[in-house]
């Protein structure tokens, strides 16, 4: 079996995949990316065994066969080289060899029959998503799905899809993201949790990505294509909490601040909390803004004055400012709103502008107690 590649070609597609890989696996066959060659087809797979992805690519041969190669060698070869053509050999004597311009080299493979095939999807639905529409849903909700193993189901995102749009939810139970998109639709309704491991890796993929993305799941699986490559990954088992019902509906106080300046003056208040609570207060008065923070242990304390446009009653509320700030760097408007009910129930922050038709964007965040 042997064939010749562009280098460069090679490792862009190498890097990608390599996301897949964990950095301990419990079978060594997973440290090797899986070539299958078929004349002029090249198919590279990586799998965790959770996740498996595989990407097409076009290569010169005519013959064929499977092998498993080193991923971290033949990676950390890959990026030494300028862009030129390698040939790859494929030994009797369990040895691939690589010929470059200026030298070979030799690697021993594994037999391509020990690497985990992937899941096939049986009976799937499926919906058709752009790229771009894709990566900004999971960027936009992926910061404030959980890390606690013993809630595997707010480790993830939501998907929910149907007639009237495309939802994405995710929460740690301390911050909330809903993300809607009412310009894409499902044939049917569907529900699923997405693990965060295939999300970041779509995310870095489809960024500004121009191309459909086709989405199949079914109860345990689901599986992306897209371009020359595909994502095939296990769903997180489980029901999703109902978060519908931690969303207040009534919020009679509602603030319009511009972004940037509520951002820069909550981090910099901020540095002036207390490191265990991260704790900020926020007192609205008029139409004036005061933002505070006190660390009683050490004598610092912190206050700052913004003008704002406020319809409401006179109102002191305690946020935690690490979850405040997450969600206003993952905002990208001018202003924002928050809205509020009462000092103990959740604030709701949304962008007031730079939306796309069809797109909203809802934040919940819990407030702390204020120690008067």
């Amino acid at each position: 079996m042997k064939f010749i590649v562009s280098s460069t070609y090679l490792l862009k597609q190498l890097q990608v995949l390599g996301g897949v890989i964990n950095n301990s696996n419990t079978l060594p066959i997973l440290d090797n990316f899986l070539f299958e060659l078929d004349n002029n087809t090249l198919t590279v797979s990586a799998s965790d065994l959770e996740t498996t992805m595989s990407s097409t690519l076009d290569v010169e041969s005519g013959s064929s066969g499977s092998v498993a190669i080193p991923a971290r060698l033949l990676l950390d070869t890959l990026k030494t080289f300028p862009e030129q053509p390698l040939t790859f050999v494929i030994e009797d004597n369990n040895t691939v060899e690589i010929s470059s311009n200026h030298g070979k080299y030799a690697l021993a493979y594994a037999d391509g029959n020990e690497f985990p095939k992937a899941v096939e999807l049986e009976d799937p639905s499926k919906t058709v998503v752009m790229g771009d529409v894709l990566a900004t849903a999971i960027s936009k909700t992926i910061f404030a799905a959980g890390n606690d193993d013993l809630r595997p189901v707010m480790s993830g995102v939501f998907f929910q899809f149907s007639q009237q749009g495309l939802t994405f939810v995710s929460t740690d139970a301390h911050k909330l993201v809903k993300y809607t998109r009412e310009d894409v639709q499902a044939n049917e309704v569907a529900e699923f949790i997405m693990p965060k491991k295939p999300l970041n890796l779509l995310k870095g993929i489809l960024a500004a990505s121009e191309d459909e993305v086709s989405i199949e799941y079914n109860e345990s699986n689901a599986k992306f294509t897209f371009e020359n490559s595909v994502l095939i990954c296990r769903l997180i088992d489980g029901k999703y909490p109902n978060y519908e019902a931690v969303i207040p509906k009534e919020n009679p106080n509602k603030l319009v601040i511009d972004r940037t300046q509520f951002l820069n003056s909550v981090k910099r208040v901020s540095i002036f909390s207390n490191k265990t609570t991260h704790q900020i207060r926020l007192k609205i008065a008029g139409a004036e803004l005061n933002i505070s923070a006190e660390d009683i242990d050490y004598s610092n304390k912190a206050e700052e004055r913004l003008t704002c446009d406020y319809q409401g009653d006179d109102i002191q509320i305690g946020f935690n400012s690490r979850f405040l700030t997450e969600m206003l760097n993952n905002l990208s408007s001018d202003e924002v709103q928050l809205e509020m009910s009462m000092p103990n129930r959740a604030g709701i922050l949304t962008p007031v502008d730079g939306l796309d038709n069809g797109e909203q964007v809802t934040m919940l965040v819990m407030p702390v107690m204020l120690n008067s």
